[in-house]
């Protein structure tokens, strides 16, 4: 492990978050420089995926409010000179807050419950990403250095053998195919189901409902990976085309979401989506269903009737809705499960541009609109993170900034001083918010999202499968309200243990996280108990543990909210509530074009033969605009931190 980095760059990245990484893998892949850092020991900060025992790690953390940095960093001030000033940076995260945790499943054997206090105590191993080597025994020191990663060396997933493309017959593989007509069909890789016969199942006996304890899910734990931020993928979305164009998506595997819920009249539904759907439902009578293909077929190109909607511009999508003869039931699913607004806040434009993008999406990869990473939402960041080394990124987690260096005259940033007391010049600097000192943040006013994630025994609605990845919306029950978002991922996600579902809950905060959604968790879960479960009579879902927190929403704040902050010093937000990751990409996308106008932002990858290393031979014509000279790829300490997320990130 190195002591010390270059001092010179074209780019200093700080934060793992998706659009820090987006933009460190487009510099990167442009020919800049970069330097990627984070001061935290895991990927993607609050984007970030953890297994349970890291997320205990992670509580802890929180919970104690303590700096994750050096204790006693290095001196800065003498490293200033007379013409310079700083900008001091935050010591430590203070974007998650109202952290609490319940369980209600047994310890183990003796059939104690577990109590809070007992949850925070020597909670297992670090708070760890997949690109993080785990430690088995210990917690990471507070005296570890900097991990150094650089990319020189490429591991040998990402070459698959005689030139075949490497898929997982039960996932999906995001890619293009090239059809011969100057267009691209979208094909979802699900291999060679044809030739498997599934076996026959006698299920006139209804399978006994299993105990859970916690030790069991300690015993688990690594099984699990929990989305600190829920999302999902828009089919057609801004993300998945990234992901495509830079060829990204070699390095994830994705599942269809293969369920839109609805919650109404206290109950659970399944919501028609697509035609075959609406057509095979038995919740609705051939009437709605007529009514329901009538309206959907006009909200695909409802531009060109403007005199359809023009009068009710003013008004709410849902008052919008009751003028056109639907029943109830159905302005319920369009509403709440197909554009999933809220009543009071959706204007009647908003609402058919949201129901034409769900509609879009279907068919493209699958029956929903919707992709799930698998292994979480985390996966993404690190995709990117892995581009950005691959094209000559340097990283270094647990590593500090202390301050921005900036020049009196010219009033740009000149450099950063780690907690290493290392001087690091470069020309842009990209910044994560959460980084920023409350000074720098005294006049922004944040918004916070609400956050709950679920441990629980069965899904929310019980099929035939119980390999379901489902999207709920629960509507609020009291006027101004927020409607409550719900995820719930199954174990083939690799999200969590078998016979468990990972359930994601998140609104936009009013109050605390556990005052916004204990009441809808409630409505949907039991508290587990053993007894119950084997006298078969939980009712509902037996919820094993849960954790509520508040995260920072800084989506809606613009740069000239920050003070003092130099022009070449660039901000990304943190996750913001939507369900997609759109406003991450934009921001990206924007902020890359801010600083290099005339560079493509993540061009497709050179092909193979374009690529020359140093040592070979060149060719004697001039190199085409897709020649890359790359260096040669050496092995490293550092790159083996990346490289250990192979058996995740695969082709």
């Amino acid at each position: 492990m190195a002591n010390s980095l270059p001092t010179e760059f074209d780019v200093i990245v700080m934060g793992t978050g998706l659009p820090e990484s987006i933009l460190a893998a487009a510099c990167s892949r442009s020919g800049q420089r970069v330097l990627h850092l984070d001061s935290r020991s895991y990927y993607g900060g609050n984007w970030a995926s953890f297994s349970f025992p890291g997320l205990l790690s992670w509580l802890k953390e929180h919970q104690q409010n303590s700096d994750t940095g050096e204790e006693s960093p290095a001196a800065w001030q003498d490293m200033i000179h007379e013409t310079e000033e700083a900008i001091p940076l935050c010591k430590k995260d203070e974007t998650i807050q109202h952290a609490e945790v319940f369980c209600y499943a047994s310890q183990g054997m003796d059939g104690n419950i577990v109590e809070l206090g007992a949850l925070q105590k020597n909670p297992s191993c670090v708070a760890s990403s997949t690109l993080i080597k785990p430690l088995d025994s210990a917690c990471l020191s507070e005296e570890t250095h900097s991990s150094h990663i650089t990319s020189y060396e490429v591991p040998t997933q990402d070459t698959p053998k005689n030139n075949e493309e490497i898929t997982d017959t039960a996932e999906t593989s995001v890619k293009e195919e090239y059809c011969g007509y100057d267009t691209y069909k979208h094909t979802v890789s699900d291999g060679t189901k044809d030739e498997i016969k599934p076996v026959l199942e006698d299920n006139s006996v209804p399978p006994k409902r299993k105990r859970i304890a916690y030790s069991q899910i300690v015993k688990e734990g690594r099984r699990f990976n929990i989305d600190l931020s829920s999302k999902l993928l828009y089919s057609q979305g801004l993300l998945i085309d990234l992901l495509i164009k830079s060829n990204v998506s070699r390095y994830a595997e994705f599942k269809n979401v293969t369920r839109i819920l609805a919650f109404r009249e206290g109950k659970v539904e399944q919501v028609p989506c697509s035609r075959a759907d609406v057509f095979n439902s038995k919740e609705l009578t051939m009437v709605e269903k007529r009514m329901l293909m009538k309206f959907l077929t006009f909200c695909l190109d409802y531009e060109q009737h403007p005199e359809e909607y023009q009068a009710f511009t003013q008004c709410s999508f849902s008052e919008y809705l009751k003028t056109k003869n639907l029943t109830p039931s159905l302005q319920h699913f369009i509403l709440h499960s197909i554009a999933m607004m809220s009543e009071s806040s959706c204007t009647t434009v908003d609402g058919l541009k949201a129901t034409k993008t769900f509609l879009q999406c279907l068919g493209r990869f699958g029956n929903t609109p919707f992709l799930f990473p698998l292994y979480g939402q985390g996966e993404i960041p690190q995709c990117f993170c892995r581009m950005c080394a691959v094209f000559g990124g340097i990283y270094c987690l647990r590593h500090k900034v202390q301050c921005l260096v900036v020049d009196r005259e010219s009033g740009r940033c000149k450099a950063i001083i780690d907690h290493l007391g290392q001087r690091i010049n470069a020309k842009y600097f990209i910044v994560e918010d959460s980084y920023l000192s409350e000074e720098t943040c005294s006049s922004v006013q944040y918004k916070q999202i609400s956050r709950a994630v679920l441990i629980t025994d069965q899904s929310v609605l019980k099929t035939d499968s119980d390999q379901q990845i489902s999207i709920l919306i629960v509507p609020p029950v009291e006027p101004g309200a927020h409607a409550v978002r719900i995820i719930e991922l199954c174990s083939s996600t690799m999200t969590c243990m078998k016979d468990t579902y990972l359930v994601h809950l998140t609104c936009s905060s009013s109050k605390t996280a556990r005052e916004d959604l204990e009441s809808v968790v409630k409505k949907l879960f039991t508290p587990y108990s053993e007894t119950e479960v084997d006298k078969e009579e939980l009712p509902k879902p037996g919820l094993l543990w849960a954790l509520y927190f508040n995260m920072r929403d800084s989506s809606g704040v613009s740069r000239s909210s920050y003070n003092g902050l130099p022009p070449n010093v660039y901000v990304c937000t943190g996750p913001d509530c939507g369900l997609g990751s759109e406003h991450a990409v934009k921001q990206a996308e924007t902020l890359f074009h801010e600083i290099f106008p005339s560079e493509e932002f993540c061009p497709p990858p050179p092909n193979p033969e374009d690529i020359f290393f140093d040592g070979d031979e060149k060719p004697s014509e001039p190199l085409g605009t897709n020649n890359i000279v790359m260096a040669k790829l050496e092995s490293s300490e550092g790159s083996k931190n990346l490289e250990s997320s192979g058996k995740h990130l695969q082709n």
